[in-house]
């Protein structure tokens, strides 16, 4: 049996602008393509490149939320 999907958004998890989605894709693309190649390789550059979005992200919601209050 299926559980019901939460709604509710993730508090550590900010919401993301298009450009930040597709930045993120990207990266994760990457990523993928790197895997394909071998089990091995480094992709720390990339997880750092993905982390630094999300802290922008979270940043500028804190931002937004300390402006409106």
């Amino acid at each position: 049996m299926a559980s019901k999907k939460s709604t509710e958004q993730d508090p550590n998890y900010p919401k993301l602008t298009a450009g930040e989605h597709a930045c993120i894709a990207l990266n994760v693309a990457r990523m993928c393509k790197r895997s394909i190649a071998s089990d091995t390789v480094y992709q720390g550059d990339l997880e750092k490149k993905i982390e630094r979005v999300i802290d922008k992200a979270r940043k500028r919601a804190e931002n937004n939320d300390g402006k409106r209050k």
